[in-house]
């Protein structure tokens, strides 16, 4: 409830379509309840990305994270906000064996995690199931551009549409895309002219990952934004805080107050009867 007494409204699809051309999205990933309620309030929707593979579970890249895994994470997050809306990502071998069977995993997805909407990668080949899941009434935000789910035939983590066919390519995804019924594109890892292109040319919004400044949202992995993943930064992460480095001085001065037997103290020890 809001200080006036009144529920909160929770941002929604046709909450993200009236910002295209507007004031720009704002996003971030969200994988646990804890930091879900941080970032409620300032975000109108939050990504349960499959990226959490890599940045909570040690993995090298997001091909082995499980539907299971996306459904105890978003229901995680969805519990833990009021305010955003929260978009579930479609994991690796979810969304290839057609629509049939893509619209089962989503449907589950939707209906353990509590979650709003979910997202696939893919572009000209997914139109067809991302309609069918549309008709059906699940809301899809599209991926295209850098996929992390095609890393091992894309050769690695490198910057796409740099020439012409490619970028060609890119464009003709995000139309089919927006023809499909898709209600937003998220564009990860393009040459920013091309990000700039495709946000002037479809009706729905784009959101931005290493792309253009001027996509209608932007969308970073927040244990990036906040300099707690530490393994990797990618070129575009703009870091707003260090806190690995806070987290190591705590847990520092944690040990060494153990250590000394000066924790706990009187203050956190329990009062005798």
């Amino acid at each position: 409830m809001s200080a006036a007494g009144e529920k909160i409204k929770r941002f929604s699809v046709n909450d993200v379509l009236a910002r295209k051309g507007g004031t720009p999205l704002v996003s971030l990933t969200a994988y646990t309840a804890p930091m879900a309620r941080l970032l409620d309030p300032h975000c109108d929707f939050l990504l349960v990305g499959d990226s959490l593979g890599m940045v909570v579970y040690g993995m090298d890249t997001t091909l082995s994270v499980t539907l299971d895994m996306m459904i105890r994470h978003g229901a995680a997050v969805v519990r833990a906000s009021r305010r955003a809306m929260v978009v579930v990502d479609m994991p690796f071998g979810t969304t290839g064996e057609g629509p049939g069977v893509t619209f089962r995993h989503a449907a589950r997805l939707l209906a353990e995690s509590g979650a709003q909407a979910v997202k696939i990668e893919g572009g000209e080949e997914m139109a067809e199931t991302v309609e069918y899941l549309v008709l059906r009434g699940i809301p899809v935000m599209g991926h295209i551009g850098l996929r992390p789910q095609m890393v091992n035939v894309m050769g690695g983590y490198r910057t796409q549409g740099r020439d012409a066919r490619a970028a060609e390519q890119i464009v003709a995804d995000a139309r089919a895309l927006e023809n499909a019924g898709a209600f937003s594109i998220v564009i990860e890892g393009t040459v920013a002219a091309l990000a700039r292109e495709i946000t002037r040319t479809v009706t729905v919004p784009t959101i931005g990952i290493g792309a253009s400044v001027e996509c209608d949202g932007q969308i970073l992995v927040a244990e990036d934004l906040l300099g707690l993943f530490t393994e990797f930064t990618p070129r575009f992460v703009r870091q707003y805080a260090s806190l690995a480095g806070e987290v190591d001085r705590a847990v520092a001065a944690y040990a060494d107050d153990v250590k000394n037997r000066r924790f706990p103290g009187t203050a956190e020890m329990v009062a005798p009867l």
